[in-house]
């Protein structure tokens, strides 16, 4: 039996990849994260305008001009700690929609490259399988993308993005477990807070910065540009259990059908 083409990344394909994958990136920095550059400025005009509002009914014979002030610097630290949760969850947003472009179209294009030798079940199968089974698959066909250098980047992104999305579950623990330093209690200043009990850790620990968004892009970026040009059907291949599953269940439908 002649060699034929499983998977194919055309030239073209991978360029549009990438660079909506690039635009996500640039535009998100600049329509979202960038309203975050000035938090502490923020809080302090917060605190200003307060003192401002406030400064209509203070009656220097009843009240204690340091009362006002102290309840202006209080504002600035409700408005401060707001507006910077706000921003976590803004890039933990961006994290998130950044990573699911990416996986959609990266089983969107293994769906479309089957039309020549799979089937229904088998798209459905790479649509529903969990990714690690996706980076089974091309561990299958001649490609080892765990021991590619982005490969621990994509990990961490997907773990921080299930964190993110599911709250306190398998994700975190294993995210805790891998890549600790995602965890507030990284910070010198919070460590001994967690350190006796783990037990309070959840999703509220979790931190992310500019960097770590950078680092995820970059990684998403690699794989796109690191994915073989063809993957073939050869002797050499190993199909993971679930794609020998539905091939022999859209072969059986086939027969079905031409009985």
């Amino acid at each position: 039996m002649h060699d034929i083409t499983l998977f194919e990344m055309w030239g073209p394909i991978r360029k549009d990849f990438i660079d909506s994958h690039l635009f996500y990136v640039e535009q998100a920095r600049k329509r979202l994260l960038s309203q975050f550059d000035n938090v502490d400025q923020e809080a302090e005009q917060a605190a200003e305008e307060w003192l401002e509002e406030a400064g209509e009914y203070f009656d220097p014979d009843m009240h204690d001009p340091g009362d006002f002030y102290e309840a202006a610097y209080d504002k600035s630290i409700e408005f401060g700690l707001l507006l910077s949760e706000m921003m976590d969850q803004t890039r933990l947003s961006v994290i998130a929609g950044m990573f699911h472009q990416w996986e959609k179209q990266l089983r969107d294009w293994l769906a479309k490259e089957t039309k020549y030798w799979g089937g229904e079940t088998v798209v459905s199968k790479i649509w529903s399988v969990n990714l690690g089974e996706i980076f089974t698959l091309f561990e299958g066909l001649g490609w080892n993308v765990r021991d590619e250098v982005f490969f621990a980047k994509i990990d961490t992104c997907r773990l921080v993005v299930n964190v993110y999305k599911h709250g306190k579950g398998t994700a975190l623990k294993e995210l805790r477990k891998k890549y600790p330093k995602y965890f507030i209690d990284s910070l010198p200043e919070m460590k001994d807070l967690l350190e006796l009990d783990e037990s309070f850790l959840d999703h509220t620990h979790l931190m992310v910065n500019n960097e770590d968004v950078d680092e995820f892009s970059e990684a998403i970026a690699e794989f796109w540009k690191k994915v073989p040009e063809r993957f073939m059907n050869s002797q050499t291949i190993f199909a993971p259990k679930w794609l020998e599953d539905a091939l022999l269940k859209d072969r059986e439908i086939r027969n079905n059908r031409n009985k």
